[in-house]
């Protein structure tokens, strides 16, 4: 959705789309493909178009940061699980 309002923050009229995120992945995966909603409060330009580049970087660096906080945290779990099936032969 960040890539969809930077690649449109030139198109006149163009209204900033976010997805409102519930508690799982899956549900928000789901109301993305279903549907996404106008962002309120963003202040529109002569043209129409409400695309604020300073924001969609700003939620573009938190999604690299929470994506990149996700894969450390599972590459942990895989870890430990990979830590257990290999004592487990030893024994």
């Amino acid at each position: 959705m960040v890539a969809s309002n930077i690649a449109n923050a030139d198109t006149p009229g163009y209204k900033t789309h976010d997805v409102s995120m519930p508690g799982d992945f899956s549900t928000a995966f789901a109301q993305f493909t279903a549907m996404s909603e106008e962002t309120p409060g963003l202040v529109s330009r002569n043209d129409g178009n409400n695309v604020s580049i300073d924001r969609e970087t700003r939620l573009l660096a938190e999604n690299d940061i929470r994506f990149n906080l996700a894969t450390q945290l599972l590459r942990g779990e895989i870890r430990t699980y990979k830590m257990a099936i290999e004592e487990g032969r030893e024994s």
